[in-house]
């Protein structure tokens, strides 16, 4: 038992173990995302319903959003910014590799007849022919990526970009890290619950490495015939930092906002967002 314990406390070297698609994609927890997706007013997996509707207001309004635009949404859920600049006219293509999700998508976007598009593939991968006016990673996506994940997405942003194309993303920032507590919580689940439909026991280990301002939220989940662990890692940021980062990924920053919905930036915040455009050859 002490060796068992030892092994789910054990802090592992940041990014070294990486489990985001078992979120998204295991039977079980994909529907308990998705529950929280399409809950109007949580802001467990997306942000609440007003939120939404007001950056997507704030976008199409900074962008200029009508019939020709074009625009890809990467890590797109079920849709949720993607049908709602649909609906404004814009031609859009969500890119998840949460299937459950995009199903949820493509039906509202089928029933109403929406200029969407859905592709089920982690966007790292993600390579077209086609050419956006508008790229959109939104929700923090960008954090949870380790630095080679995050130069690999740089490419695709840019290959993906039309000419005078833009990028949009968040991410957590500073005052959110120092805001984080590091600990160990052990919850019993009886009667099943986000992780599992059946009894599991929970161990929630909170980690900081301030050296590189990451955090790890390090789930060990014990069920009656298995034990897994998920590890949800966050970088977080300060503006020149991500500025820097994004450049030397070809990409420069144009403007830094408090968040998605155009929000001035405030370093007391929790998060930050940019819009960036690639650099000129």
């Amino acid at each position: 038992m002490y060796d068992e314990l030892q092994r789910i406390v054990e802090r592992p070297a940041p990014f070294s173990r990486y489990t985001a698609e078992d979120l998204w994609t295991d039977e079980h927890t994909s529907a308990q995302m998705l529950a929280h997706h399409l809950d109007p007013i949580d802001d467990a997996a997306s942000r609440n319903a007003a939120f939404i509707d007001r950056s997507v207001a704030w976008i199409a309004a900074r962008f200029g959003v009508g019939t020709e635009t074009r625009i890809a949404d990467l890590g797109c859920g079920p849709g949720l910014y993607a049908n709602r600049l649909a609906r404004l006219g814009a031609r859009v293509t969500g890119v998840d590799f949460s299937s459950r999700s995009l199903a949820h998508a493509r039906g509202v976007a089928a029933e109403e007849g929406l200029p969407a598009r859905y592709i089920l593939q982690n966007y790292l991968e993600y390579r077209t022919e086609e050419r956006y006016d508008l790229v959109m990673l939104i929700y923090c996506d960008y954090v949870v990526l380790s630095p080679a994940q995050r130069r690999t997405l740089h490419g695709v942003f840019r290959s993906i970009l039309a000419p005078g194309g833009a990028l949009l993303l968040d991410v957590h920032s500073l005052a959110l890290f120092d805001a984080r507590r590091e600990g160990v919580r052990f919850t019993p689940h009886p009667d099943g619950g986000f992780w599992a439909p059946g009894p599991y026991h929970e161990f929630c280990q909170t980690c900081k490495y301030e050296a590189d301002k990451i955090v790890l939220d390090k789930y060990t989940i014990v069920e009656p015939h298995r034990t897994r662990t998920v590890y949800n890692w966050f970088q977080h940021f300060t503006p020149e930092g991500l500025a820097a980062e994004l450049a030397e990924g070809g990409l420069i920053v144009e403007e830094t906002l408090g968040d998605v919905a155009g929000s001035p930036y405030d370093p007391a915040a929790h998060d930050l967002a940019v819009i960036a455009r690639p650099r000129a050859l």
